[in-house]
């Protein structure tokens, strides 16, 4: 993680506290227009434009590959349905641990997404969940394993409790993935703008399958 990055990584994960600290359930943000800035659910950047993202490069992944939820949402279950598509092999773990991050992983891919049920189901709070994130990250970084940061469930996955995932993993990601009906304020594009993140923005949830098939070159 280069400096500026790990900059953006800090701010984002302190963001994140304050966040939490105003309650732990799903308060929806509502879609700024035409993809402008939505400064209620914005966090540290804002407004980038995705159409100038860097784009992603064919083979830029590896298997072994872990899939983890950050935020504990069904969308995890939906990345890896769509990772089994594009006929990329993952260990899906959900609740992985930094101890638990083996160095002969190659890419670690985050599902990002908050559900106040999924973090109750797990038996964790959205504090322990964002430190899990953070530790996770940091020895991420410290193996040089690739972090692919994907948003799939759109603009129904937004809101005070998956904006507070959504800053700190896209903050550290290598790469991202993000169906663009979910990023209506420029949160996410923001975040990778100011990194420079290779990124692909998709239509569909669908769509991701040929987006991950050109990052794992299958």
């Amino acid at each position: 993680m280069n400096t500026k990055k790990l900059l953006t990584f800090a701010l984002a994960a302190a963001m994140t506290l304050s966040l939490t600290a105003c309650g732990g359930g799903e308060t929806k943000a509502p879609a700024a227009p035409n993809g402008g800035n939505n400064s209620a659910a914005s966090g540290a950047q804002t407004g980038g434009d995705a159409s100038n993202l860097p784009e992603i490069t064919s083979g830029s992944c590896a298997t072994p590959a872990v899939l983890t939820s950050i935020g504990q949402s069904a969308d995890v279950e939906i990345v890896g349905t769509l990772c089994n598509k594009a006929g990329v092999e993952v260990e899906l773990n959900n609740t992985i641990t930094a101890d638990e991050l083996s160095a002969d992983c190659k890419t670690l891919l985050l599902a990002v997404g908050g559900s106040s049920k999924g973090l109750g189901a797990a038996g964790i709070d959205a504090d322990q969940e964002l430190a899990r994130t953070e530790d996770l990250l940091s020895k991420a970084d410290e193996l040089g394993i690739t972090v692919v940061a994907l948003h799939t469930g759109g603009s129904a996955r937004r809101g005070t409790l998956s904006d507070s995932f959504i800053s700190p993993a896209f903050a550290a990601a290598d790469i991202a993935i993000v169906v663009s009906e979910g990023d209506g304020d420029g949160l996410m594009s923001g975040i990778l703008a100011g990194n420079s993140t290779p990124s692909a923005y998709v239509e569909q949830v669908a769509d991701c399958i040929e987006t991950l098939k050109t990052l794992f070159g299958v």
